[in-house]
């Protein structure tokens, strides 16, 4: 796809005939700006951190300065509060996003401002940044944007709201004001596909206001707008089944028993789901059916195995044991009754999700069913049974562990070390005290949690211990444990353990070790914060950052920016990061199947830069697929494969409006933000949750049915790019 062209007109200047010759024009492109704009956010400043000369004129607080004299010095101004008052759309757009990215509490005023701009697109963003900040100030300013007259910015004012989150409550009204408008004037008398990015404005713009109000916690105001007056849905859009679910009030359980029995998958799997967390005994009549159905889709089942299992209701157990007889042999592509069939690869997502639901519900008559699965060849499945297993039937678990040989694969044994501690200590501890010299060290961290869950004795020895461990992980989960058991005592290893994770590549035991100090010894803890606050990576600094004003919200952490980067400043100019000429593809070849992938340079151009550096290198050949989660993501990037592995560093968000819909490819993260490397995944199904938190960088055109089909463990076995010239990548 190819990018818009935004040229800038030159500056003119006239001079007298009597006069030397003037100065030809200083010219400075659209592309110079943006790169600047990169550059800046990259470091998550608002400006130069070193100025040359005096600091630039306060944004927004008068008519002093024209849009257009930010034109013909010899330097594009680095400042992103003087770019926001750009002649070019395209440029103040740019700005308006980096300042929401940058985050800083300075940038509200200027796009605030920037909510009038003449252009709808400027504004909309102004609105996005304005949430991604989170500041109160915001909240008035959004609220009137909600009458704008373009629907698009009445929907990212509906988002920046939802997004700022607490202290927008009490704006619930104006946003279902919104959106009653729209659907009054018949916006979804034909709602789009579900996979469509683009979409009109004014649906776009219900959208937005119902996640919105999801995020406010507000069901009156949503029950308001989807509702009939005996709680049964006026719209069936999976939507408005979303918004349900994600409130989980009870007064829904009406709407979700309705929508459950929707035709779209994505509507009646969220409905499903939704019954499972309000608890409901009631609705097994309804998900009964759907387990027992060979036409209900794969995603629907699964909710309704996950939901049968919450609810908790032992008339389910029955049904569930049936779906772990292995599928009856039928002609490709139909089932028994001449209908389309679930792939294999379907059916042993089911009956993996069947065995977990069954060890929750501790189910007895199970047990001899899941018994034939621990030597199954897939390890996940292994896994699932030896957990369930212990927990449905501890005295017969322990009998059957006598006579198993150790798992070749190391999942497996993990899964038993996490199983051997649902038992009581005195049957558990020795075997768990043995697995502690296991070969691999990602079975440890499993070990140790194991061990803190049975109480062992000499728990705090075995943290000290561990804490200074040769890998990475394992000292993390020794700190977290410490934490959590609130183990006193080791807080001068935990001391020492930080100060050996400062020679790691990667942050985790860092990180982990300070927020243990910070809970178990604040005197102890405080030092060490501070010394944080310059760590070699951001992200090790804004989790210091958190932690110190946690301790004292007046602490100044300023000083941890600028965030360091690697790059040179020149290096941001990049043609295929400030201007590129194609959207690059991927092509991940995978053992199921190739799957083809468009990046958005525009939109995340660090973050695709970074993936497609990573694929080029080969970081991502014959990596095991470590995540899979139906009706949610597949995950991979992480050659450890036990989710905690990255690339030695961390990128920075690059969060943007576009939504998570099915086949986005997004950034995975830590529990907050800036901590993305080489570690992403791609959606099953729409996931609005993730809109405006976690960098979309992609979208799949071509193979969703291979990643429908990936298991957990399956292979990456190369990934190449097409830049539009050639093909690379190992």
């Amino acid at each position: 796809m190819r990018a818009r062209s935004w040229g800038l007109v030159a500056l003119l200047t006239a001079g007298c005939a009597s006069a030397p010759p003037a100065p030809a024009p200083v010219t400075i492109t659209v592309e110079q700006h943006v790169a600047t704009i990169l550059w800046l956010e990259d470091q998550r400043v608002l400006r130069d951190p070193t100025p040359a000369g005096p600091p630039a004129a306060e944004a927004g607080t008068g008519a002093e300065q024209e849009a257009g004299d930010v034109e013909g010095s010899a330097e594009a101004p680095a400042d992103l509060l003087v770019l926001l008052r750009h002649s070019e759309a395209r440029v103040r757009w740019r700005a308006a996003l980096a300042i929401g990215r940058v985050g800083l509490a300075e940038g509200v005023p200027p796009l605030v401002a920037a909510l009038k701009d003449p252009e709808p697109a400027v504004r909309g963003i102004a609105a996005f940044g304005l949430g991604l900040i989170g500041h109160r100030d915001a909240v008035a300013p959004l609220t009137t944007l909600l009458a704008d007259a373009d629907p698009s910015v009445q929907g990212r004012a509906a988002e920046a709201l939802g997004l700022i989150g607490e202290a927008a409550q009490g704006r619930a009204k104006a946003i279902g004001q919104m959106v009653s408008t729209h659907l009054a004037a018949g916006a979804l008398a034909q709602p789009p596909p579900d996979d469509t990015v683009e979409i009109p404005a004014a649906v776009d713009a219900v959208r937005l206001g119902l996640y919105a109000l999801v995020r406010l916690d507000t069901y009156e105001d949503l029950a308001a707008l989807v509702l009939d007056a005996q709680g049964q849905p006026t719209l069936r859009w999976w939507p408005v089944a979303y918004a349900l679910q994600r409130l989980g009030d009870q007064r829904a359980l009406a709407a979700l028993l309705s929508l459950a029995r929707d035709q779209h998958p994505h509507t009646a799997a969220f409905a499903v789901r939704g019954l499972g967390e309000l608890k409901q005994p009631a609705a097994l009549d309804v998900l009964l059916p759907l387990l027992q159905g060979n036409t209900v889709p794969p995603g629907v089942r699964i909710a309704a195995v996950r939901a049968v299992a919450e609810i908790g209701d032992p008339r389910a157990v029955d049904a569930l044991v049936q779906l772990l007889a292995p599928p009856p042999r039928t002609a490709p592509g139909t089932n028994s009754s001449g209908q389309a069939a679930s792939s294999p690869m379907a059916d042993n997502a089911l009956r993996f999700e069947v065995v977990e639901a069954l060890g929750t519900l501790e189910a007895e008559a199970a047990y001899d069913a899941i018994l034939n699965l621990v030597e199954d060849p897939w390890p996940a499945m292994r896994a699932a049974a030896i957990r369930a297993l212990a927990v449905i039937q501890p005295e017969g678990f322990l009998i059957i562990l006598s006579s198993l040989d150790s798992d070749t694969d190391w999942v497996v044994r993990a899964a038993l070390a996490t199983a051997l501690g649902s038992l009581p200590a005195e049957l558990a501890t020795a075997r768990l005290q043995e697995m502690l010299k296991d070969d691999d060290a990602r079975v440890i961290p499993s070990v140790l949690r194991a061990l803190a869950t049975t109480a062992a004795q000499d728990l705090e020895q075995l943290v000290v211990t561990h804490l200074a461990h040769e890998d990475m992980v394992v000292r993390m989960t020794a700190a977290v444990l410490a934490r959590e058991r609130e183990l006193k005592n080791t807080v001068p290893a935990l001391v020492d353990a930080y100060r050996a994770a400062k020679a790691d590549a990667g942050y985790s035991a860092r990180t982990a070790t300070l927020e243990s100090l910070a809970a178990l010894d604040t005197t102890t803890a405080r030092p060490w914060l501070n010394e944080a606050l310059g760590d070699k990576d951001w992200a090790v600094r804004v989790r210091a950052a958190e932690l110190l004003q946690k301790l004292d919200p007046a602490a100044d952490v300023s000083r941890i920016r600028p965030a360091p980067i690697t790059r040179a400043r020149a290096d941001y100019a990049a043609p295929d990061l400030v201007q590129p000429k194609f959207s690059p593809l991927v092509y991940i070849e995978t053992n199921r199947g190739t799957i083809q992938i468009q990046l958005n340079p525009a939109e995340a151009p660090l973050t695709t830069a970074n993936f497609i550096s990573l694929a080029r290198r080969g970081f991502f050949q014959n990596v095991r697929v470590h995540r899979v989660v139906p009706n949610f993501v597949v995950q991979d990037g992480d050659p450890r494969g036990d989710g905690e592995g990255g690339p030695g560093y961390t990128i920075r968000d690059e969060l943007g409006p576009r939504p998570y819909v099915r086949g986005t490819v997004g950034m995975a993260l830590d529990p907050w933000g800036d901590t993305g490397g080489s570690q992403w995944f791609i959606t099953h199904t729409p996931q609005p949750h993730l809109d405006g938190r976690y960098t979309a960088f992609g979208r799949v055109v071509d193979g969703m049915d291979v990643v429908d089909a990936l298991q957990q463990w399956d292979i990456i076995e190369r990934v190449r790019i097409w830049d539009g010239a050639s093909m690379s990548g190992g």
